[in-house]
């Protein structure tokens, strides 16, 4: 029997700075994604990676008169010790600069768009924003400026082949409308159905006079493939279209691509348009991600208000960096980071909240029942197994509408049940009192504590593997396993330890 799969990707990462939380929160979406997938038993695989080519890295590696190479080849490794850094699941790390594994395939998608008739060469004046690298209309100017990079496009005026998008609109609407390809959240749908209508055919080179930083376009050295074609292309590249390897027929169409909203017409319009043009299946969905705000205003160099991702998690711990960012920003919309906000989650959440749960059972079961609880299936509550089913539901239906922020919720739901039920039914007592109640009391709270673990692990893995471990259990046994067990707890550090503010 032929084994479910699911393939998520992030968008790359353009190398022209060094990462910064936003692109940190949308490794943890996917990350959540992959690992729920995985623990549903699909083959999953997980792509990111790094965007290396274009007039944007060109200017700044000549700026700081650096060699372009060398430049993204630094820049590139930030963003691979990022993800290992946030203990990111991705199987693999896709460079646009890699010439065995990614530019051929580049050259066969530009060879197909060629065969289907798809490619012209004309002439033509526009208005280039080198931050999107992308012609822009003046409709999408405000003061002349565009609205997202704050500068003036440049007036370009040169001959470039072209790829007939307009050719395509119908069907990509289509596709978006019966949801053959979903958009979410809903409303980034009506967003680049609007687009759709005003699209045009799109300048896919640049003459290589001009920008040499990029892929030659195959058959005419004068010109270098148009960026955005070179960089959507990865998600094609690594799973194996150039061979078409078995690989990539077992994994493509993407199930999902995760991705900023600055760059959703890229991968709603131009990219679907590519794959329709070369005969391949569209992505099944593409998920949209706000931007995050530092305390009410725009991240930005000037400011001095830029959030590293690696100073947060040297000094709060990886999985409550993990925890803040998907449970405080709202997966589809715009979020407000503030590092007060993350130490009363720290505080609250995770040290209050489940590492105190975690603890105090523990403590329990090691001074009443000798460090071991004989787990009894019979001894469940009717009420919470009642209670988990539904929380599970709800946090299964807010992981598949990309409401990852209301899963967390969904699942910190039951440790505030199960910090209640241990002051309701006052264990400590009991042990003595009444063993019988006490082992009814403690099988639950063990019950309810190991569907946490399993509910948190995509969120935050290292914790939830913790946990397990304590009670003598692993993710690879499941939870349908739990019917007649001895478990054996193995007391461990304290989860979320006192901040440290001196650090």
């Amino acid at each position: 029997m032929l084994k479910d799969k699911f393939y998520i990707t992030t968008s790359i990462a353009y190398v022209n700075a060094s990462p910064h939380v936003g692109y940190a929160l949308e490794l943890l979406q996917a990350d959540v994604l992959a690992r729920y997938n995985f623990l549903l038993g699909k083959e999953t695989y997980f792509l990111t990676g790094t965007d290396e080519h274009g007039a944007k890295i060109a200017k700044v590696a000549e700026t700081e008169s650096r060699d372009k190479q060398e430049f993204v080849d630094e820049t590139a490794a930030k963003f691979q010790l990022l993800a290992d850094t946030l203990n990111i699941s991705n199987n693999d790390f896709i460079r646009t600069t890699d010439r065995q594994r990614h530019w051929p395939a580049v050259e066969k998608m530009w060879r197909a768009l060629e065969k289907s008739g798809d490619l012209y060469k004309a002439k033509y004046k526009g208005l280039y924003c080198v931050g999107h690298e992308a012609f822009m209309k003046p409709s999408e100017l405000k003061d002349g400026e565009c609205v997202l990079h704050k500068q003036k496009p440049e007036v370009v005026e040169e001959e470039n082949w072209f790829f007939r998008l307009t050719k395509y609109k119908r069907q990509i609407s289509e596709a978006i409308k019966n949801q053959e390809m979903k958009i979410l959240p809903e409303h980034r749908q009506n967003e680049i159905l609007n687009l759709l209508d005003d699209a045009e055919d799109v300048s896919f080179s640049r003459p290589s006079k001009d920008l040499k930083w990029g892929i030659p376009v195959p058959g005419d050295e004068t010109s270098t493939v148009y960026v955005w074609c070179d960089a959507l292309t990865n998600y094609i590249s690594v799973v194996g279209y150039f061979d078409e390897t078995e690989q990539f027929k077992k994994f493509w169409p993407a199930d999902v691509h995760l991705i900023g909203k600055d760059i959703l017409r890229f991968h709603a319009m131009i990219w679907p348009a590519m794959l329709l043009s070369a005969g391949l299946s569209l992505p099944k969905s593409i998920f949209v991600h706000g931007f995050i705000t530092v305390e009410g205003q725009k991240m930005s160099k000037t400011i001095g208000n830029v959030v590293d991702p690696f100073v947060l998690a040297e000094k709060y711990g990886v999985d409550p960096v993990r925890y803040y960012l998907l449970r405080e920003i709202p997966s589809g919309e715009d979020g407000d980071f503030s590092y007060k906000k993350l130490e009363e989650r720290y505080q609250a959440d995770l040290a209050n909240g489940l590492g105190n749960l975690v603890q105090r059972v523990l403590t329990l079961i090691e001074n009443g029942l000798l460090g071991e609880i004989n787990y009894r299936k019979n001894l469940e509550d009717k009420e919470i197994v009642e209670l988990i089913k539904k929380t599970k539901e709800s946090y299964e239906k807010n992981i598949n509408s990309f409401r990852l922020h209301e899963s967390l919720s969904d699942v910190f739901s039951l440790v505030s049940f199960a910090n209640g039920y241990v002051n309701q039914h006052k264990p400590w007592e009991l042990a003595k009192s009444d063993p019988d109640h006490f082992l009814e009391v403690m099988t639950n709270l063990v019950f309810l504590i190991l569907n946490i673990s399993f509910l948190i692990y995509p969120f935050m893995p290292e914790t939830a593997e913790k946990i397990l471990k304590s009670f003598g259990w692993s993710l690879g046994k499941g939870l349908e396993n739990l019917g007649y067990q001895k478990l054996v707890i193995q007391k461990s550090q304290v989860l979320f330890p006192r901040l440290n503010n001196d650090k």
